[in-house]
């Protein structure tokens, strides 16, 4: 007779299983490797780009009404769907390249939402193409931290502007 297991196993394995956002992910082995499945997980705003172009599929299709049913259905804000239909107005190829962004094998995501939604915001193609390039080039070069709020690149040091007083009797500027 097979013995059944107590409610307290089966509790502690539960715990064990269940996924907590932030808390560490168990390290692969050589062997979840070799299996052909691919290293890294895909970057959000790849999945964020992915989304926006299907729900203007489905806007366009008429399968939904527009952004706040979209809302409505993923039980999200409209000002989140209103972000994430923002990610449409990239130029095609930058598009593209977010799409096709390389995994993420360990910490943060090099790039986020709120990197792109400055350059979405810009109308002309040729200068967010200018931007998405910045970007890029900003993030292989200063090992994946990008400028967010938080850290801004540095602003170069300016000289100190000489005050210029009145002219004196003689006729000659004091500079201070």
């Amino acid at each position: 007779m097979r013995r059944q297991p107590s409610d307290f196993q089966l509790h502690d394995r539960m715990q064990r299983s269940v996924y907590r956002p932030g808390a560490r992910q168990p390290q692969e082995t050589p062997s979840d490797r070799d299996s052909g499945a691919e290293v890294g997980r895909v970057p959000r705003v790849s999945r964020l780009m992915a989304l926006a172009i299907r729900f203007d599929n489905l806007i366009r299709a008429g399968e939904v009404t527009g952004q706040a049913e979209l809302a409505t259905l993923g039980h999200v804000t409209r000002a989140r769907v209103s972000q994430i239909m923002c990610l449409g107005c990239l130029a095609p190829d930058v598009q593209e390249e977010v799409l096709f962004l390389p995994r993420t094998t360990k910490g943060r995501d090099p790039i986020q939402l709120r990197h792109l939604l400055p350059i979405a915001s810009t109308a002309d193609w040729r200068k967010q193409r200018v931007q998405w390039n910045d970007l890029v080039h900003w993030q292989t070069n200063f090992g994946l931290r990008l400028p967010s709020q938080k850290h801004r690149l540095p602003k170069p040091h300016h000289r100190r502007k000489e005050k210029a007083l009145p002219a004196t009797d003689s006729g000659a500027l004091i500079l201070v």
